[in-house]
């Protein structure tokens, strides 16, 4: 098995670890939060971190009707122009906490004196001393260079943090669940190799909407480092404003369904596309977890196609080419 395999079955334990572990310091950030009186959250990260501060956008806007602005790293590092960050607190994800330009907009937050929050799987890097408050990820050593076992985990962080913020019982209770979902989720590999054989090709679109756009954009990522595979993530909303003009026969379309208050318009899409003659593939949450949670178990699944079709492809997935675990961009 390799290293990126073996590290997708670690999460079931991550999450068990990360509730017994992350929702002490979640309530501190959310005492300070209060405290501080934000007015609403400035989120920085990239890759895989990018797309949970994506969910989060979606998670903090619906459950605590807070304001998320995703931050531009560029204004803070070539730029030199940051935006005014007064009354937001500023959180910056980073699985190795060693991406300089997610460093330089905690650095420039905590100039402008907001609340900083670093989520971090390094407990002692950079982007952690940078921050006031750090949650960290209790992942363990993820050795493979795609990320598995911190995206989920960076996930489940964002959901204790909304849960602190405002507490409710139902939530509380189904996060507990979310360690046997992934479970669930790993054990349904065999069901999504239908799925494999129409996704080897160059190219394939995914969407998702609500929250599981950022679902959408992470398998989108797995697929093409991975794989090598052309993939492209929208939106259904998006996508239906221009982009599926791309629709036809035979394209790979993959839907991303977590059920909830957007399927009508998943099911409406799905419509369109085979009336054009795309290959339409469906990745659906079984797991019973509400649907603000859905995308950590439906990203352990679109982990596990992404891995199948690499193998399916003879690509090693421990190794892509021309890419390292930890990427410092500026």
């Amino acid at each position: 098995m390799n290293r990126f395999r073996s590290e997708i079955a670690e999460q079931p334990e991550v999450a068990t670890r990360l509730l017994a572990h992350g929702t002490e310091p979640a309530e501190r950030i959310a005492s300070r939060v209060r405290e501080a009186g934000s007015r609403g959250f400035v989120i920085a990260a990239r890759g895989s971190s990018d797309h949970a501060a994506l969910y989060a956008k979606y998670l903090f806007g619906a459950r605590n009707q807070a304001l998320v602005a995703l931050a531009a790293p560029s204004l803070f590092t070539h730029y030199a122009r940051p935006p005014r960050l007064e009354g937001s607190c500023a959180i910056g994800i980073s699985q190795s906490g060693e991406s300089p330009d997610v460093i330089a907009v905690i650095d420039g937050a905590r100039r402008q004196g907001c609340l900083t929050v670093a989520i971090t799987n390094q407990g002692d890097s950079k982007l952690a001393r940078a921050a006031e408050l750090v949650l960290p990820l209790e992942a363990g050593p993820e050795l493979s260079v795609p990320a598995s076992k911190t995206y989920t985990a960076s996930l489940l962080a964002m959901a204790l943090i909304s849960q602190a913020l405002d507490p409710d019982p139902d939530f509380a209770a189904a996060l507990e669940q979310v360690p046997a979902a992934i479970w669930r989720a790993l054990e349904r590999e065999e069901e999504i190799d239908v799925l494999v054989p129409p996704l080897v090709g160059p190219r394939a679109v995914v969407l998702g909407r609500g929250f599981n756009f950022s679902t959408a954009e992470e398998i989108a990522l797995k697929l093409s480092e991975t794989s090598y595979v052309l993939a492209r993530a929208w939106s259904v909303a998006d996508f239906e404003h221009g982009p599926i003009a791309i629709a036809e026969a035979g394209l790979p379309v993959l839907i991303v369904d977590g059920g909830g208050l957007v399927a009508a318009d998943l099911e409406s899409v799905r419509a369109r596309l085979e009336a054009k003659g795309a290959q339409v593939l469906h990745l659906f949450d079984v797991s019973g977890l509400p649907e603000e949670l859905t995308p950590i178990p439906l990203a352990v699944l679109g982990q596990l196609l992404a891995h199948d079709v690499a193998v399916a492809r003879g690509i090693d997935p421990d190794q892509p080419r021309t890419i390292q675990k930890v990427t410092r961009t500026w």
